[in-house]
């Protein structure tokens, strides 16, 4: 009874820290006030793995950069962390000047590290000042390459595809029928009684020869 009780406690403290009420009405509340319908808003709260960071990830984007909650919330539902979308375009949206908002929501959406990108476009504008649009398309390249270890579009040079072959014989061996020899129909048959029967030509026994008695 108490190993089933433990077991079932870290569970439950789980659902607590993700089935809250409280982060379900928060989300709600904000993406209303941050001008979202009802409907879409209520199916990106209910979806949400962490409520609050779905909403903060939408509003704080609206506030502090020129794009649309609207346009936020679709970006803000497909990121794997919403707080690091958030982080990517408002870091670059300052940098840039507000010059290319809508590509920074879809550059930023597109990276599977968007803290990493930003810092890449930042740092190198600060740098090298580099065009807005050069710099996202340099940083976007370079965030693959760093996340697989090889550029997008790699191939090893000097390569050539080997045929697979099997290291096991791949022809059966015939299995040898059986080898026990038939028995030898020729074999020597068994004599039959060699007893010679009765010669009838054995001479007859002959009758008595004694006289009768005078009488």
């Amino acid at each position: 009874m108490l190993g089933w009780l433990a077991m079932a406690l870290p569970s439950m403290a789980s659902y607590e820290s993700y089935g809250n009420p409280q982060d379900y009405r928060v989300c709600a509340s904000q993406l209303l006030k941050a001008g979202i319908a009802t409907e879409p808003a209520t199916e990106a709260c209910a979806s949400a793995l962490r409520p609050r960071d779905l909403s903060s990830c939408v509003v704080r984007i609206e506030r502090q950069t020129q794009i649309a909650a609207v346009d936020a919330l679709s970006r803000c539902r497909q990121a794997r962390r919403p707080e690091d979308l958030r982080r990517c375009v408002v870091s670059i949206s300052q940098n840039t000047k507000e010059t290319v908002n809508p590509a920074v929501l879809d550059y930023c959406g597109r990276s599977l590290l968007p803290v990493r990108f930003a810092q890449c476009v930042v740092g190198l504008r600060l740098a090298t000042n580099l065009d807005p649009s050069q710099a996202l398309d340099t940083c976007i390249d370079g965030s693959d390459f760093g996340i697989t270890g090889f550029l997008p579009s790699f191939i090893p040079a000097n390569t050539t595809n080997t045929p697979f072959q099997p290291s096991f014989e791949t022809t059966p061996t015939p299995v040898e029928p059986n080898t026990i020899p038939p028995a030898n129909p020729n074999t020597t048959p068994v004599e039959p009684n060699t007893i010679p029967p009765t010669n009838p030509n054995t001479t007859p026994v002959e009758p008595s020869t004694i006289p009768p008695e005078n009488l």
